[in-house]
Formats: C-alpha cells, structure tokens, sequence
C-alpha cells in the first residue's frame, strides 16, 4: 500500500430488499438504482485520490454492502470486529481476505459483539456506542487490544439510533455533527453543531479530501457546516438510506500504515 489512504467498499447484491432493519420501516428498494447510487458513492472517493478496494457483492449477506461494520481500520492494526447480527456473521472472514498485509490484524472473542458503526475514532480516542448491536464485553476487549498503542476506548450513550455514528461524527477533530436527542454531544468535550430536527439521520457525515459529505436529503444540515467553516457536499444514497445505510457505513477509510 501506498502512503495514501485507501476506501474499502463492497458492492450492493440483488438481495439488498432482505437488508436487516431496525428503526425503519421496510420498503421497496429498487437494486440498479441503488447500484447505480453505490457506483457515484465510489467514484466520487475516487475523485478524492484515494484508491477504492472495490469488493464485488458477497452472495448470501444482504448487508454485507455495509463494510464499515466489519472493520476498524488505524494506522497501527486491523480490528476484525463481530457483527451483532448473527445473519452477518460470515461477512467478516471475506472482508479480512481483502486487507493489506502491512500492519497486523487483531480479533474480538465471544461474548463480545461490535459492529463498525458504533465505532466513533478521533485521533487517539475511541468512543463505542453501546447499543442492539454492541455490547460491554467488546468495549473492554477493544480497549485491551488497543491500548498498547495508546488508544483510550470509551462507551458513549445510544438511545433511539441503530449506530452510534448514525448519532455523531466528527466533521473535523475539533468538532462533532450530533444528534442530541440520541448521544450526549457534552461527552465528546468539543464543539458541537447540532442536526436539525427535522434532519434526524444528518448527524451521519463523511469527511473525506477536505470535503464533508452529507446525503443529499439533509440540505438544512449542509447549510449548517457551510456556516461553521467547512465545505459541505451533497451525496444522494437515498435508494440505500432505505437499508437505514448511512455515508459512513458503506466504505472503511484504511489510513496508512504507521
């Protein structure tokens, strides 16, 4: 690998209709749209200079597209993470065959489940939302396996959101896109812009190339970092938002190796 950052991103496969859900109701989802919607998502990583690992569909996991639930990616190692859904569980072995050999891998043990999406990096601190899909047990284990490489894992509270970054992310290290009515903004200690209301999925962003990426159904939150200093970019997933997909989950930015 070279010393840029590279994407990982798997491919939607025609059962996407058979997605599991948890806070939306399910709908028709039309796959050559959502194909379609997954090849602009990689593209436009492209058009940032990373290279995209462009995994083809993985035949009998509908979810399997959601590849940020299977890895954490950092510059010291590899975490294979355990997908609290038990249909998912076979995702993870063909997602490790896919990584670079530069730096090692490092597995969670049974009890602990952990799904990527509750995973929320900042520098060397590691928030671990606890929620259907996370529990206790992988928090601790994250934080022994990282720890000699001094990160610091910490749980973060989760009500009414499948992930935690469905919550917050961080549009830069300074700062948090948040909803408040599932995570507390004040335990992230930094400054923090607020989702509007009526834009509850928005707190999901994707900060890639100088550049934060929001779907393109949340408008009033785009304005909202334009104002705050960033420069904001519309993305439409909506075909794969109906999989509660989120710009984050489809892809797993792999830093260089330290």
């Amino acid at each position: 690998m070279n010393d840029k950052a590279v994407a990982i991103t798997r491919r939607p496969g025609e059962d996407l209709t058979r997605v599991e859900l948890t806070h939306l109701q399910r709908v028709p989802i039309d796959p050559e749209r959502a194909e379609a919607q997954h090849a602009g998502y990689r593209e436009t990583i492209r058009s940032l200079g990373l290279q995209v690992i462009d995994l083809p569909a993985l035949a009998g996991f509908c979810d399997a597209v959601f590849v940020e639930d299977g890895l954490l990616a950092l510059p010291e190692a590899f975490v294979l993470c355990r997908p609290g859904a038990p249909s998912r569980a076979g995702e993870v072995d063909s997602l490790a065959t896919a990584l670079p050999g530069d730096r090692p891998v490092l597995r969670l043990s049974s009890p602990a489940t952990l799904d990527g999406g509750d995973i929320l990096r900042i520098g060397r601190e590691i928030w671990v939302g606890l929620s259907g899909r996370t529990n206790a047990a992988a928090i601790e284990q994250l934080g022994d396996l990282l720890s000699p490489f001094g990160y610091r894992v910490a749980p973060a509270p989760l009500t009414g959101a499948l992930h935690l970054k469905t919550a917050v992310t961080a549009p830069d290290p300074e700062t948090v896109l948040v909803n408040p009515a599932w995570t507390d903004a004040s335990l992230f200690r930094r400054r923090v812009i607020e989702v509007p209301t009526h834009e509850p999925f928005a707190a999901n962003c994707l900060p890639l190339g100088g550049e934060v990426f929001v779907q393109s159904a949340h408008p009033a939150t785009a304005e909202r970092l334009d104002a705050a200093g960033f420069r904001a970019r519309l993305i439409d997933v909506s075909e794969l938002a109906k999989a509660e997909a989120g710009l984050t989950c489809m892809s797993v930015i792999v830093p260089p190796p330290s």
